[in-house]
């Protein structure tokens, strides 16, 4: 029992070890990312890189939340930052997201408290004819890649899917499909875009026809009680 406890308490010390970053540089963005409105975040053994991101996007990703599911003012969304941030050693993507948390407390003064509130949301469901995926092989890695007519995705599971429409949509999206596991997929909007879009709802019929005759999935309308971040404070970032 005494090894036990004695485990237990230096895995604690090592977990808090590791919730901040050994050393983070911040800077604002110095050039732009393509089609990618979150900007580029990737991940090496022991280092976070994240560019042209904003404070919303650094949320999102440290906390598993969509855009919709964040509340706050408009510095969330009007300021870009280039981030590079390195871990004593490697250690997991949750423990890196644990850090990234801890960063935005830190550098950001990021202050929140959550709160339900019923929203217009999505549900991702499959289509009648049924899904178009193909399963990931095991261990592939995840990603998707924009371009400007279409998205290529690797690995990603279906509420990971749902995020990334979510910011398209500006609305909370539930992953509702009962699709398990992860799956490799490609949509062109080429073909069902007769015109550019002129709004939300033009986007979404163009959006709903592609997954449905592409990938065999939908958007269908609906409310939600989902949980919100509502941010009381937020500063830019401190001095590196």
């Amino acid at each position: 029992m005494k090894v036990l406890v004695l485990l237990a308490m230096l895995w604690s010390g090592v977990a808090a070890a590791q919730a901040t970053f050994a050393a983070a540089t911040i800077r604002p963005r110095a050039a732009q990312v393509q089609f990618e409105s979150d900007g580029e975040t990737k991940l090496w053994p022991g280092t976070l890189m994240m560019r042209d991101v904003t404070i919303a996007t650094c949320i999102k990703w440290a906390y598993g939340v969509q855009r919709a599911q964040v509340v706050g003012p408009d510095l969330l969304t009007s300021e870009r930052w280039d981030i590079t941030a390195k871990s004593d050693g490697v250690v997991s993507k949750d423990a890196m997201k644990e850090m990234m948390r801890s960063l935005l407390a830190e550098r950001f003064g990021l202050a929140f408290h959550k709160e339900k509130r019923e929203l217009k949301s999505y549900a991702l469901e499959v289509a009648k004819s049924g899904p178009k995926l193909i399963p990931a092989k095991e261990g592939e890695e995840s990603f998707h890649q924009n371009s400007a007519t279409g998205t290529v995705a690797r690995a990603l599971t279906m509420q990971e899917f749902a995020d990334f429409l979510g910011d398209v949509q500006e609305r909370p999206i539930v992953d509702k499909t009962g699709l398990a596991g992860r799956w490799d997929f490609a949509f062109e909007f080429t073909k069902y875009l007769s015109e550019q879009p002129k709004g939300i709802d033009d986007y979404l019929l163009v959006l709903n026809e592609t997954l449905q005759g592409e990938i065999g999935l939908k958007l269908v309308r609906e409310k939600d009680m989902v949980d919100v971040m509502v941010v009381d404070k937020v500063d830019k970032a401190s001095a590196n």
